[in-house]
């Protein structure tokens, strides 16, 4: 239907005859002339119509109307160098509407940007036409193909894995599908492809990789989106956790520098012990672009004063802090919302190394001492995190360091930083029963394996599990899996379950494991929050072509809807309401 795109012609084409088809973008009505700007996926060009017959035509033409423009190509008289084709113009001969827009438009196409989300979703078919969205979608469109352009060249095999699937117990809700032929039993959408991919290793499958869908009934994120996300699966059979972090330091940083000019982390990542990242960074997944640590200082001030007894105290030591009293008094209610178990308390180091200011004077007894525990050197402000229970304060503190890295303009421009979070603790107590679980995969194998299960006390027992992150975006979470049945056993009997329960739960994986399951690892980094970062887009939904708002509805298709009783009778299925004391 066409001869060239609309952001193909250039100077060169002058005097061609040619065709183009497109949106109507804009209109420029001067009475003697009429400009008009046509769109496609590929770009724009400039139409200039001095008919007066043709001029009647594009007058009456709806924007956003698709159009077939027959005409010649001529160097413009006032180029417009910000545009590819913006040396040229098209002199119609012949106009043809292809497509009339009968509606009034929600929004203008090419600032959609600024109309509110749940509008930009319903018309989301408007919404993709703007190139600033558009892009995004292009750009996730480049990176899933350049993934599997590296992971083929790296040995890897892709096999699908199925949609519907049994339920299991993987930390998030299912979504659940009723079977027709089944009366009262369901499929289960999955979480992940976790038990698929690692039966695929006990089939003898060397390498696998999959662009894999996971679905989990979970409430959105700014880097989270309910219902349906995508992640690269990864398993290798006879690995270690080391070859595990080799393949994936050559992985990454090969995908980061194709679609970004920043500087981007090599081989090897830095790696962080999960202790040592709470400890430091109040977080385990930690932006090392903030060059903020925490320090505990609660051995030092805790005699000191009633505000600190008992309690633990996490000092962020800012140089050449600039910002008023009414920022540093605003930080007190910022500590507060993040975890009303904390509180927040300062003071400052002037040039002469004296301190002052909020809690200086319970701090100048022991001044040299807390100097040296916070690791202080001249001129700042201390900001201190006091609370009961030494993960929470650790957490908020956590928090705290980011709002001040920001607010101080102190994190490190253009640059991707990766690193590992390792050595994660095999069990932890849980708040809420006070119970012994599993801290983070219960299938990883851990470290030192039956022996340490055996001898060891649960909670010093760290998993051979690690997550990958970048910029303080947990990009996956992987682990060497447990593959022997008889040291799951134990792994599960510690945690208070039977035999019975993982032959229940995960009975295809645990059988397999019995017919000579070989040692294998794996991890998943997430595509969408690698398009999220490659595209410095901070909402998740923006590079999905199709998301749910943050009410996991799909405005642009009615979805959840209702169902007709005929569906409902087929699939055995009787909705009443429930009460919500029910």
């Amino acid at each position: 239907m066409r001869t060239h795109h609309c952001n193909q012609l250039r100077a060169e084409n002058a005097g061609e005859k040619v065709v183009l088809n497109g949106w109507l973008h804009s209109v420029r009505d001067l009475g003697a002339v009429v400009f008009f700007v046509m769109r496609d996926f590929y770009g724009m060009t400039q139409v200039t119509v001095d008919d007066e017959a043709l001029k009647e035509q594009i007058r009456a033409v709806p924007r956003e109307s698709t159009i077939e423009v027959a005409g010649t190509v001529r160097l413009r008289e006032a180029p417009n160098t910000a545009l590819p084709t913006g040396l040229i113009e098209v002199v119609p001969e012949r106009i043809k509407i292809l497509g009339k827009c009968y509606e009034t438009l929600p929004f203008e196409v090419s600032n959609s940007l600024a109309s509110r989300e749940d509008t930009r979703l319903k018309y989301r078919f408007l919404d993709l036409r703007n190139p600033l969205v558009k892009d995004k979608i292009v750009l996730r469109s480049k990176v899933v193909s350049e993934i599997r352009r590296i992971m083929t060249e790296r040995g890897f095999l892709e096999i699908a894995t199925p949609i519907l699937t049994s339920s299991s117990p993987e930390g998030a809700r299912d979504f659940i599908v009723p079977s027709r032929l089944y009366p009262g039993k369901f499929y289960a959408l999955p979480q992940a492809p976790q038990q698929y991919k690692q039966l695929l290793m006990t089939s003898g499958f060397d390498r696998y990789f999959q662009i894999a869908p996971c679905f989990r009934d979970e409430d959105a994120r700014a880097d989270r989106s309910p219902g349906e996300f995508y992640q690269l699966d990864i398993e290798m059979c006879f690995a270690s956790q080391e070859e595990v972090f080799a393949e994936l330091e050559q992985i990454l940083p090969a995908i980061f520098r194709k679609f970004t000019d920043k500087k981007v982390d090599g081989a090897p990542f830095r790696r962080i012990p999960f202790r040592e990242a709470m400890e430091k960074y109040g977080s385990d997944k930690p932006d090392l672009r903030n060059p903020l640590v925490l320090k505990d200082v609660t051995s030092v001030v805790e005699p000191l004063a009633p505000l600190f007894t008992g309690k633990t105290v996490k000092a962020i030591v800012v140089d050449k802090f600039d910002k008023p009293r009414k920022y540093i008094d605003s930080l007190a209610e910022f500590v507060k919302e993040k975890d009303e178990t904390c509180a927040f308390y300062w003071c400052k180091i002037d040039g002469q190394g004296a301190v002052g200011g909020g809690v200086g004077k319970f701090i100048a007894p022991v001044l040299e001492e807390f100097k040296k525990a916070a690791d202080i050197d001249g001129e700042c402000l201390v900001a201190l995190v006091v609370g009961e229970n030494k993960l929470h304060t650790a957490k908020c503190a956590g928090i705290l360091r980011n709002e001040l890295g920001q607010a101080m303009d102190l994190f490190e421009k253009d640059v991707f930083r990766f690193c590992w979070i390792c050595d994660f603790p095999m069990y932890e107590i849980d708040e809420e029963t006070g119970e012994l679980g599993f801290c983070h995969n219960p299938f990883s194998m851990p470290q030192g394996g039956l022996e340490a299960l055996n001898t060891m006390n649960p909670l010093d027992i760290l998993a051979y599990q690690y997550d990958i992150v970048c910029n303080g975006i947990e990009l996956s979470s992987g682990a060497v899996r447990n593959h022997d049945p008889e040291i799951m056993v134990k792994a599960f009997a510690l945690a208070g379950y039977d035999e019975s329960v993982i032959e229940k739960k995960f009975s295809a994986l645990y059988n397999a494991f019995k017919f000579g399951a070989p040692p294998h690892a794996g991890i998943a980094p997430g595509v969408d929050r690698m398009v999220m970062l490659l595209s410095d887009e901070p909402n998740i939904r923006e590079i999905i072509a199709f998301p749910m708002n943050k009410n996991a509805q799909d405005l642009l298709m009615g979805a959840p809807c209702e169902v007709t009783e005929k569906q409902l009778r087929e699939a055995n299925i009787q909705v009443r309401e429930v009460k919500k004391d029910e």
